[in-house]
Order: C-alpha cells, then sequence, then structure tokens
C-alpha cells in the first residue's frame, strides 16, 4: 500500500517532466507550474495536491494512466521504480503489474540530460550530515594512528630525554674513580725531600 506522502511524490515527480492531472472524470486538465520551492513543495501544488484529496475532484489521475489517486491509496497498489526509467509508477502488490509504464506515452522520457526529477531538499540538513560523516572519520582515523604505534610517536613521547644519557655516564665516571685505590707515592720532588730529611735525621 502506498502512502500518502509516496503518492505526493509521485505526482510531484511525473509533474516536473510535463505529465498532467485529470480531474472531474475527465472534464478538467490541471498542470501546476511550480512543483518546488527550495527545500519545500511549493504553494500552487500543496494546493492542487490538497483539492485532489478532496471529494471535490472526483475521480483524477495522471494523463496516461487508468490508476485514480483514491485507487493508489488503497492497499491494491504499491509505488515502485520504473525497469525503464526509474520513476515512481504504480504496480500491483497482488497479480500482474500494469501493461504499460506511465512514461510510454512520453518522446522526451527518460533523458538522461536532464536533472532527474525530485523531491525538495534541505540544504542546511544535508550540509550538517555531510559535516558528521566527515568528523566521525577523522576521530575514527586518530584512533587508528595512536594505536598503530607508530615509531615516530614513540620516539616522540619517550621518557628519557637525551640529557639523562649524558647525566648517568656522568654518575657512573665519579662512581668508579671513588671506588679506585689511592696511588703509592711516586718520587716526585716532594717525596725525595721527605726522604733526604729523614736520611739526615738517621745520619
Amino acid at each position: 500500500m502506498a502512502s500518502e506522502q509516496q503518492v505526493k511524490r509521485y505526482l510531484a515527480y511525473w509533474f516536473q517532466v510535463g505529465k498532467t492531472i485529470v480531474v472531474h472524470n475527465g472534464e478538467k486538465v490541471l498542470q501546476p507550474q511550480r512543483i518546488i520551492a527550495g527545500d519545500r513543495y511549493s504553494q500552487e501544488f500543496e494546493e492542487l495536491w490538497q483539492y485532489l484529496l478532496s471529494p471535490e475532484s472526483g475521480d483524477c489521475y495522471l494523463t496516461g494512466t487508468s490508476q485514480t489517486i483514491s485507487e493508489l491509496l488503497t492497499s491494491k497498489w504499491d509505488l515502485e521504480p520504473c525497469s525503464r526509467c526509474d520513476m515512481p509508477v504504480p504496480m500491483f502488490n497482488v497479480g500482474s503489474p500494469p501493461e504499460s509504464c506511465t512514461c510510454s506515452d512520453l518522446s522526451n522520457w527518460p533523458n538522461t540530460d536532464l536533472p532527474k526529477p525530485r523531491e525538495p531538499i534541505n540544504t542546511q540538513n544535508r550540509l550538517r550530515a555531510i559535516h558528521h560523516r566527515l568528523r566521525n572519520a577523522e576521530n575514527r582515523g586518530g584512533g587508528d594512528r595512536e594505536a598503530s604505534g607508530d615509531p615516530k610517536n614513540q620516539t616522540r613521547e619517550s621518557p628519557h630525554p637525551p640529557e639523562s644519557f649524558n647525566q648517568k655516564e656522568y654518575l657512573r665516571l665519579v662512581r668508579d674513580r671513588s671506588a679506585c685505590p689511592p696511588e703509592p707515592w711516586s718520587a716526585s720532588p716532594d717525596n725525595s725531600l721527605a726522604s733526604g730529611n729523614q736520611k739526615s735525621a738517621t745520619d
């Protein structure tokens, strides 16, 4: 079963490629000139949509189709992408699909040179969603780099600065020097003088 929003989207798409809608059992044909206004449907399209939902419009359907708007809102029909042009078309949810696509009587459709029909787009919401995805990607990338054990990061985050090695070497040299036994007396001039005084005293 197609929802009201899906049927509304179906009409908006086909109006954008030139389709008209027949109302009052074929008495009148209508086509809105403007369908989208920025991030919403135009006022003209919204008024036509409310008119189509009202009893005053009678049986109404897109040109080239046989399903009325009221029929599309029942449980017998779904709206699925056309196998030829990817536009929404009525499909039986039980039994065989319709004999032809809604686009069968449009000589200029599908046309890949033209922009595809679309729904209103809220630009701010779209940009916020893109920004959110980029932020998440950056956060994931930063976590992977930290967990990978980057040698540069290890060198930068080493707890021992280069000066600590020199300090340890200095302390080791001082400790080794202190542990050495005192050197024996050598034949220095002072020692010679001392030994000479001892000899004189002996004599």
